[in-house]
């Protein structure tokens, strides 16, 4: 009874390759999971400022009507207003 050689490489090189392929598919799965974690955390940071500069900008508006400064202030909330715009925050206030 012959062996036959190239069967054998065919099982050999298709077994190396499953256990490569798992080697990648573990180290890509646990850096997937890593990068996702940071992205949570991203997320969570970007949700605490974005009520922080929607509570600042209440604020404003608050003290500045119980001031009375119109005139004066619509100039400063006009730079803060085109800081924010440039910065692309004031899309994302008003959704």
């Amino acid at each position: 009874m012959e062996i036959n050689w190239v069967v054998v490489g065919w099982i050999i090189d298709m077994i190396l390759n499953g256990v490569v392929w798992l080697i990648i598919a573990i180290i890509f799965l646990s850096l997937i999971n890593m990068t996702d974690t940071w992205t949570k955390k991203a997320l969570e940071f970007m949700v605490k400022i974005d009520e922080w500069i929607r509570k600042f900008i209440d604020n404003i508006f608050d003290w500045i009507q119980k001031k009375n400064l119109n005139v004066t202030f619509s100039i400063v909330l006009l730079i803060i207003f085109g800081i924010l715009a440039q910065l692309g925050i004031i899309p994302k206030l008003i959704t």
